[in-house]
């Protein structure tokens, strides 16, 4: 096997609010968009994000109903503390504030509009 690219594929009520948050804050770009379906990338990223409509026919019965819940979707980024600040200013709610733990992750985190949990995150505390 050869892996050739790799994506996120979140389940969510409004795919254009959770789309519109990423592109607005995090630098992402649509790549590809639908009916009920965006996939976004960002050349830095390593991956696509996609968010697909909740009731999506396209998915399999047992996963149609189901909201992306109980993941987080990180980012490791180089300022950990500068983009703290700018999403603040652009009025971003802090949901976790910046966190140190003791094996040398720092993080905080925010939500999009339809709740995902998007995380800063980067391995600069001590260990």
């Amino acid at each position: 096997m050869q892996i050739t690219g790799t994506a996120v594929s979140l389940t969510v009520d409004d795919v254009e609010a959770s789309s519109g948050f990423l592109v607005e804050h995090f630098g992402f770009t649509e790549a590809m968009a639908a009916d009920g379906f965006a996939s976004l990338t960002r050349p830095d990223a390593g991956a696509h994000v996609v968010y697909l409509r909740r009731g999506l026919a396209t998915l399999p019965a047992d996963q149609r109903d189901e909201h992306a819940r109980g993941l987080i979707l990180a980012f490791e980024v180089d300022d950990l503390e500068g983009e703290l600040a700018r999403l603040r200013a652009e009025g971003v709610a802090i949901t976790m504030p910046l966190t140190v733990e003791e094996w040398g992750e720092r993080a905080f985190q925010v939500r999009d509009p339809n709740g995902v949990v998007v995380q800063l995150v980067d391995w600069n505390g001590a260990a």
